[in-house]
């Protein structure tokens, strides 16, 4: 039980370094906040798992993660078609 709270907080901080790191491509930083969300789902299903409670929290925890996700891409998608690119540097925010 602890090698997989280890493991998911791994993939934590794993998302964390990728998402500070590669913080000028939007695509990138979307894929890690995804990555993220994954890995907290996994933290809130192993919980859930292990007081025995019902799983509904978890269905209404991936409502809003593909909310945020379809929020993430629209964006991407609107900059692409008015920069022409996901650089954060190539558009001005003035």
């Amino acid at each position: 039980m602890m090698g997989m709270i280890y493991i998911i907080f791994l993939m934590f901080m794993i998302g964390n370094l990728i998402f500070v790191s590669k913080r000028k491509h939007l695509l990138i930083m979307l894929m890690s906040l995804e990555f993220i969300v994954l890995s907290i789902y996994f933290l809130m299903m192993l919980y859930l798992m292990m007081i025995n409670n019902n799983m509904y929290m978890l269905m209404v925890f991936l409502v809003l993660t593909v909310c945020e996700g379809a929020l993430g891409l629209s964006i991407l998608v609107s900059m692409v078609r008015t920069y022409g690119n996901d650089y954060f540097q190539s558009f001005n925010l003035i």
